[in-house]
C-alpha cells in the first residue's frame, strides 16, 4: 500500500508495530483475529484521503508486534493498557480520537470505552455487540452449554491442541477458511476434523480478497503462529473475573454499531432481541445508529468497503 507509513512504538512493556496514513483528527483502527492491521487496509485509504489521520497496530500476539509468551499476558487489561499506550504516543494528554474496532477489536473497543472513555471522540464497532457481563456465570460455561465442546471458542482453549490442528491443515489454509467463512450458523472444529471438509478441496475465494493479500497474512503467520491471537479466547474467564468492578458499568461514548445480518455474531442466540429490543440501548446509552449491512459476513469491513468507509465517515464527521 502506498503512502502507508510503518514504525514500532514502545508501550506497556512491548514493541508494537503501527500502520499510519493521512493527516488531522487522529482515528485508532483495532483488528480482530484471524487478522492484522492489513485489515483496514481499505478504510485507511479512504480515511486519509478524507482528511483522516488513520493509525492501525498489529495487536500483542499478531504480525510484527511483540509475542508474549505468558498465555495470561493477553487478558483485557493487557491490550487496552497496550492502546492506552499507544494514545499516549499519538495523541496529545488532551486529545480525544475515533476509535473503529472489528471482532476482537471491537470487545477491545467496548472494554476501552469503559475503562477510558475520556480517551474516545466516538466508537464505531463492526460485527461483536457489547457482551454486558454476567456475575453469575462465567462465559466458557455459557458457551459450553449453549454450543457444546466442538464449538471453536471452546476448541480453542486447550494451549497447543488446536494450533496443531491447524499446522496440520497449513497456515494459508486456515486463514482462507476463517475469511471465506460467510455462513450465519457457529463454527464447529470437531477434533481431527477441520473445518469439516478435506483440506485439499478447492476454496474459492470471494471478489474481495485476492491471493496476494492471503499471502501477505500467510507470511505474517507463519513468523508468529497462530498463539497470540488464540490466546485472547483464552482468557475469556480470566477477563470476567478481573472486570468484576465493572458489572452494570454503562458504555457512556458515543456509538456506531454496524454488523452483517449473515454474520455469525448477529445469528448467535439472543443477539438479535438484545442489539435491536433495547437491551444494547441500555448498555450503551449514547448509542446513536444501529446498521444492518444486507449480505454481509463477518469481514463486512473488508468485503464492503465502499460502504464501510462512508458510514464511518457519516458518524466521525459529525464530531
Amino acid at each position: 500500500m502506498e503512502g502507508v507509513r510503518h514504525r514500532t512504538v514502545n508501550v506497556n512493556g512491548i514493541n508494537m508495530h503501527i500502520a499510519e496514513m493521512g493527516e488531522g483528527p487522529s482515528i485508532l483502527f483495532i483488528h480482530g483475529f484471524p487478522d492484522l492491521w492489513f485489515s483496514w487496509r481499505h478504510q485507511m485509504k479512504a480515511l486519509a484521503s478524507l482528511g483522516y489521520r488513520c493509525v492501525a497496530p498489529d495487536l500483542r500476539g499478531y504480525g510484527d508486534t511483540d509475542v508474549p509468551a505468558s498465555p495470561t499476558a493477553y487478558t483485557s487489561l493487557h491490550v487496552v493498557g497496550d492502546i492506552v499506550g499507544l494514545l499516549d504516543e499519538i495523541a496529545g494528554d488532551n486529545e480525544k480520537v475515533f476509535v473503529v474496532g472489528h471482532d476482537w477489536g471491537a470487545m477491545t473497543a467496548w472494554v476501552l470505552s469503559l475503562f477510558r472513555p475520556d480517551r474516545i471522540r466516538a466508537l464505531v464497532n463492526l460485527s461483536v455487540a457489547f457482551t454486558p457481563r454476567n456475575p453469575k456465570r462465567k462465559p466458557l460455561d455459557t458457551l459450553k452449554a449453549v454450543y457444546g465442546n466442538d464449538y471453536y471458542i471452546c476448541r480453542f482453549q486447550e494451549p497447543g491442541n488446536i494450533e496443531a490442528e491447524f499446522e496440520q491443515i497449513g497456515t494459508e489454509r486456515v486463514l482462507k477458511e476463517f475469511l471465506t467463512y460467510r455462513n450465519p450458523a457457529p463454527i464447529y472444529l470437531h477434533e481431527g476434523k477441520g473445518f469439516g471438509h478435506p483440506i485439499d478441496s478447492p476454496l474459492k475465494l470471494p471478489s474481495w480478497l485476492s491471493e496476494e493479500e492471503c499471502h501477505y497474512y500467510a507470511s505474517k503467520y507463519e513468523k508468529t503462529g497462530f498463539t497470540g491471537g488464540l490466546n485472547y479466547y483464552r482468557n475469556l474467564d480470566l477477563n470476567w473475573e478481573l472486570t468484576a468492578p465493572w458489572t452494570g458499568a454503562k458504555v457512556k461514548v458515543p456509538v456506531k454499531f454496524i454488523v452483517g445480518d449473515l454474520d455469525l455474531t448477529y445469528n448467535a442466540p439472543g443477539a438479535k432481541d438484545y442489539i435491536h429490543k433495547g437491551g444494547l440501548k441500555r448498555d450503551v446509552p449514547l448509542l446513536e445508529d444501529v446498521v444492518v449491512i444486507q449480505g454481509a459476513g463477518h469481514f463486512l469491513h473488508q468485503e464492503r468497503p465502499h460502504e464501510i468507509n462512508q458510514h464511518i465517515y457519516d458518524f466521525v464527521k459529525k464530531f
